[in-house]
């Protein structure tokens, strides 16, 4: 039996649909119902019958931190795939960053020990790598440092700790540090957003840069990494570097909008993240752009998958395809933008 925690996100609803692909016995889980649609619009890119793929699916109810309930669910599993995790740039949710990344990965690891599961797979975040000031790409190797590190990063950074505990106390477990992932779905959110920020025709593009990479390279990836012989080892998982302004510039492209031609500039984004910071004490909403995420925006990352490619001898598919899958879906779940 393979568990998957946060099966009701982007990359965990795509590892369900191709662990059932594959005859897995699979069981996930879920913290409402609510977030169940999510999964079954996933499934539904990719099957004409998406209610008869969640039925396959052994679905348990579980917070990541109620240990009994994690315990219950863990029952029987042999394998499992931790892809659960909050994601959140606003300093404001740092508690909430801590509780969920952290000490919701310290549970599971602690539950798998306890269970003896013969493998843990995490799912990270090239967030909770190091950074490199001199546009040398960034490797599994580059050192650590909390300097211009996102609240995101630092907790996914701790959580990779409490993986690195486990491993130490005998727990079998390898770490995938995926870029931006590129798949269909969750369009106003996360990557999905990228796709909905080009739809609306804008002239301009955020400045920056980072590593891209595609939901089905990272749902083979969390695959090919929990195969056996490969442990105590973390993967970047980036196919391309490019700029907001070259990604962005590709989906409008595909998507038939105006092109986005130049980035916007450095006293915009200074601007802007006052503003909003303004706005959110005003009429106390959620902040839009934080100050470190603003800063963030002009220090290019790039990264290298040389490990990937090598160790797990990896072949990442053109973006490009991934591009042009996620704009067909798109266009079909927003015909009114076209």
């Amino acid at each position: 039996m393979v568990l998957v925690t946060g099966g009701t996100g982007l990359i965990g609803s795509h590892l369900l649909f191709e662990l059932l692909k594959n005859k897995q016995p699979v069981r996930a889980i879920y913290r409402s119902k609510k977030s169940l649609e999510k999964t079954e619009k996933v499934f539904s890119y990719y099957s004409e019958h998406p209610k008869q793929l969640m039925e396959k699916i052994d679905w348990v109810q579980a917070d990541l931190l109620d240990t009994t309930q994690l315990n219950q669910s863990i029952k029987d599993v042999q394998y499992v795939y931790h892809c659960a995790a909050l994601i959140s740039f606003n300093p404001a949710d740092y508690q909430e960053l801590v509780k969920v990344n952290v000490k919701g990965t310290a549970n599971i690891v602690n539950v798998c020990l306890v269970n003896r599961v013969k493998k843990l797979c995490y799912l990270s975040s090239i967030a909770a790598l190091g950074t490199q000031t001199n546009g040398t790409p960034v490797t599994e190797n580059t050192p650590w440092t909390d300097k211009n590190a996102t609240v995101y990063g630092l907790t996914k950074r701790r959580a990779e700790l409490e993986v690195w505990r486990g491993t130490q106390e005998g727990l079998p477990a390898v770490i995938l540090n995926p870029g931006v992932v590129l798949g269909p779905g969750f369009w106003k959110s996360g990557s999905g957003s990228f796709f909905y920020f080009a739809s609306k025709g804008n002239k301009k593009a955020p400045p920056g840069g980072t590593g891209f990479v595609s939901i089905n390279d990272v749902v083979r990836g969390l695959i090919q990494a929990m195969g056996p012989g490969i442990s105590k080892e973390r993967f970047i998982f980036v196919s391309e570097n490019l700029t907001y302004l070259e990604i962005l510039q590709r989906i409008a492209r595909r998507l038939g909008k105006p092109v986005p031609e130049k980035e916007y500039g450095k006293l915009a984004i200074e601007v802007f993240w006052r503003l909003d910071w303004v706005r959110s004490k005003l009429l106390n909403k959620r902040r839009r752009l934080a100050k470190q995420t603003a800063k963030s925006l002009f220090n290019r990352q790039y990264y290298s998958n040389k490990k990937a490619t090598e160790l797990l001898e990896f072949e990442f598919e053109n973006l490009d395809t991934a591009i042009d899958f996620c704009c067909e879906k798109f266009k079909a779940d927003f015909p009114e933008f076209f």
